[in-house]
Formats: C-alpha cells, sequence, structure tokens
C-alpha cells in the first residue's frame, strides 16, 4: 500500500467519524487534491476492504453509520523503510536509557518484530545488522536515573547530594527539575538551583541519593529554558558571552562542514577549501577540547583570550612530550 493511499484513507476515516458529517464526493476530491473517480476507489476500500461502515447516498454524499461509532481502522501499515527507521528509534532507545524502560519497550519490541515477519525479515537478522556504538558513556545507576527521571516529568522538587568535577566535594543540593537532556551518549538533569539562584546542569552520573521532597517543583518558561539550552556551545551552561571564528583545514572541513555544533552557527567556506566557522559560547573549556580534538587542522582565530588560553594547553600538552 502506497503513502499517498494511506494518507487519504486516513483523512477520510478522521473525517467521516466527525458527529453528523455527511461530506459530498466533491469536497473530499478538493481536500484531497484527486479525482472523484480515486475518491470513489478509495471509499469502495474502506468499505469492502477494511470493513468501515460506510453508508453513500444517491446524491453524492457520504457518511459512517452512527451506530458504529467504535470502528478504528485496522492497526498500522508500514513500508519496510519505515519499519528498519522503527527499529532504529527502538535499538536507539536500548542504547540510551539506563535500562528501567525494558518492561515498556517490550510490547513494541515484540510488534516490530511481528511487522519485519509480515515483510519477510527475520526480525533477529536485523537487529544484528543495526548497531550503534555510544562513545565515552560514563556509567548511571538505575535507580539515581529512575528518581530523577520520576521527580523531572512530575513536577516534584528534589534534594541531591552532587559530587561536581571542578571540586571534587560533594554538596547537597535543593532543585528544581526542568528537562533530562541526553548529551553526546551521557544524561544531564538541567534544573533551577535554589543555592546557586539560577539554572544548572547536573551531570547524572555523579548524582547520589536524590530523594523527593513532596513539593511541587518551581516550573520556569520554554523561552529561558531554550535560552539556557542554546545560549552557548557544549553542556555548561550560561548565557553566551563570546563568538568565536575557528578554522579549519580543507581536510577538516570535509567532516565538519557537515555537523551542527550549535543552532546559530555561521559558516564560510576559504578560497583555499577549508572552513571558517563562527558559534556563541559561554565558558570555553568544551569549546578548547572540541578544538583540540582536530589537531592542527583546527586553528582559533578570535577571540583573543581563546586563542591565548588554546595555545596555552597546546604548549603545556607539548611540553609532556619534549625529549629529556
Amino acid at each position: 500500500m502506497k503513502r499517498a493511499q494511506l494518507e487519504r484513507f486516513y483523512h477520510l476515516h478522521h473525517r467521516l467519524r466527525r458527529t453528523g458529517a455527511t461530506p459530498h464526493v466533491d469536497e473530499l476530491a478538493a481536500e484531497l487534491e484527486v479525482s472523484r473517480s480515486t475518491v470513489y476507489r478509495d471509499l469502495e476500500t474502506l468499505r469492502d476492504r477494511l470493513h468501515a461502515p460506510l453508508e453513500q447516498a444517491g446524491d453524492g454524499r457520504v457518511r459512517y453509520d452512527p451506530a458504529a461509532d467504535d470502528y478504528e481502522l485496522p492497526g498500522l501499515w508500514f513500508n519496510e523503510s519505515e519499519l528498519y527507521a522503527l527499529l532504529a528509534a527502538e535499538r536507539l532507545l536500548e542504547a540510551v536509557e539506563p535500562g528501567i524502560l525494558a518492561p515498556h519497550l517490550e510490547p513494541l519490541h515484540r510488534r516490530i518484530g511481528e511487522l519485519l515477519r509480515r515483510t519477510g525479515h527475520d526480525p533477529d537478522t536485523v537487529r544484528e545488522r543495526v548497531v550503534l556504538q555510544p562513545l565515552a558513556r560514563r556509567g548511571v545507576d538505575r535507580a539515581v536515573f529512575a528518581t530523577v527521571a520520576g521527580a523531572t516529568l512530575a513536577g516534584r522538587r528534589l534534594e541531591l547530594d552532587y559530587r561536581g568535577r571542578a571540586r571534587e566535594v560533594a554538596e547537597t543540593r535543593r532543585v528544581h527539575p526542568q528537562r533530562l537532556l541526553h548529551y553526546r551518549d551521557n544524561w544531564y538533569l538541567i534544573a533551577f538551583c535554589e543555592r546557586a539562584e539560577g539554572l544548572r546542569n547536573f551531570a547524572i552520573d555523579r548524582i547520589r541519593h536524590p530523594r523527593e521532597t513532596g513539593e511541587p517543583a518551581r516550573i520556569l518558561d520554554a523561552e529561558a529554558l531554550g535560552e539556557h539550552l542554546q545560549a552557548g556551545f557544549g553542556i555548561f551552561g550560561g548565557p553566551a558571552r563570546a563568538v568565536a571564528t575557528l578554522e579549519f583545514s580543507p581536510t577538516a572541513a570535509r567532516w565538519v562542514a557537515e555537523e551542527q555544533w550549535h543552532p546559530d552557527q555561521v559558516d564560510e567556506r576559504t578560497e583555499e577549501g577549508g572552513l571558517h566557522r563562527r558559534l556563541p559560547y559561554s565558558d570555553p573549556t568544551e569549546l578548547l577540547m572540541e578544538a583540540g580534538r582536530w589537531g592542527p587542522d583546527c586553528t582559533i582565530i578570535e577571540p583573543p583570550e581563546l586563542r591565548r588560553a588554546a595555545a596555552d594547553r597546546l604548549r603545556r600538552a607539548a611540553a609532556q612530550y619534549d625529549e629529556e
């Protein structure tokens, strides 16, 4: 069954399910942008093959039998490429969450397997050919994740012990969960911190002993959250305080040009085939790490303080390899 035909069936079904709906065939043809004969063929298929309670009057009007108000189209239709996309999504869910959703994913797992069999493919074979390889993923305690996720979804305040990597000192925080963020194969809690009096990002693998206080969380508006999440490059929060310009060699540009680092990045090709990328940032830590990943194929052009910081990092790194 072709996608266009499937979409028409859904349109007709929802149109006819409206209370008292008796559209004319000409109306339906105009809505679907097809001929009257196509509408008649679709209606015939709905009635004869999909057992829709269709009634057609002699004046060209159609409706569903009012007594059959519980009729629904049977199942979902997927072509093979759509089934593979569903399977990839299923594998992604298995890979990114720490396991607490497994019981809920099992029905989806079985349903996708049934649909794959109908296309003549063995689901186990197909699953073997969809591989996701996490990179630098840090382990998360399932109980911690469950408590944090539950409080975030329910909009409840949390008290937790947090050991940030910068200080390595455990501190008790009272926070108002806002979002769960999966970034570069790791999970973060975006929350309003009472101590800091602002939004902060908490690496969930660094959270210990989260406990709900029983109080509702203070929920911030979407605009404030959007500014926090998209203000600057990387996971380190805060409003963007500067714009960096990075120059990539022609070799690196072949890869970097296809990567989205930030919604507001601006790319320009150089005459030599390289790439200039401008993007806002707040904390330079992750941007310096990303630039360093490309070695001599990436040069920070501006601002001067970021360029000096990068040069200092490279000098200290090179010093560790100096021959004695």
